[in-house]
Formats: C-alpha cells, structure tokens, sequence
C-alpha cells in the first residue's frame, strides 16, 4: 500500500477505509477488487465517492438478499401447498376407512393408540413361540 502520497493521517485512513470497503464488498459479491487512487488536492471529493462506492455496494448487497429471500419464500409457499394437499388426502383416506372398519377393528385400533387405558372388551392376542404377538 502507497500511503506516502498522503499529508494527515485522516488521509491514510479514508484510504485503507476505501480499500478495505471496496475489497469487503467485493468479495461478497465475487467480483474483483477495484483499487482507486485518491488525489490529494480532492480529498473531499473522494470521501463522497467512496461513500457512494461504499452505498451502492450495500444496495447491491441489500438486492441480492432480497432476491435470495424472495427465492426461500416461494419454494417455502410450495412445501406449505405440497403439505396441505397430502394433509388433506390423508385426511380424507383416514375418513373412508373409519367409515369402511368393522366396530371390532375400529376398538382394536383404539386400544394400540391409548395402552395406558385398558379396552373393555379387546382380545388378548396370544404370543407367538418366538415371542412376538401374532
């Protein structure tokens, strides 16, 4: 880095600041660094550039995660769609077979979801030799 072109540290500073900026933003956005000189009889005037610079990296930055938010939330509203309509589809074959189960099936059903509360009238199902319920 040339920093003796610059008479006052303030100098030295907007320019490592500059430089620091513009390789920041630089490498977020994959491009390559670009590398300006400040002249000493426009200090002020490079300070609102590099402000600029520095603004517009930041809406760059800005737009490109919008659009990366914007992404996510379309392929997120597609999962939700895609959920719903299996939700329901379960929803509907669940109701077609409550309606095509036997009472007995139905109680039997009942028993294996709730153990902990005994079925008045459910079958005990004999063990297997090897030791598993048939």
């Amino acid at each position: 880095m040339n920093t003796e072109m610059y008479q006052t540290p303030m100098e030295v500073a907007v320019y490592q600041l500059h430089n620091f900026s513009i390789s920041f933003f630089s490498s977020l956005l994959g491009g390559d660094v670009v590398s300006v000189k400040l002249d000493n009889s426009a200090s002020g005037a490079s300070v609102v550039a590099i402000d600029n610079k520095i603004e517009q990296a930041m809406d760059l930055v800005k737009n490109h995660l919008m659009y990366a938010v914007r992404e996510e939330v379309e392929v997120l509203k597609e999962q939700i769609r895609e959920l719903v309509e299996k939700n329901s589809q379960l929803e509907r074959e669940n109701t077609l077979l409550k309606t095509l189960a036997s009472p007995e099936q139905l109680e039997k059903f009942q028993s294996r979801l709730s153990p902990e509360e005994p079925a008045a009238e459910s079958p005990q199902v004999p063990e297997a030799p090897g030791g598993s319920a048939v």
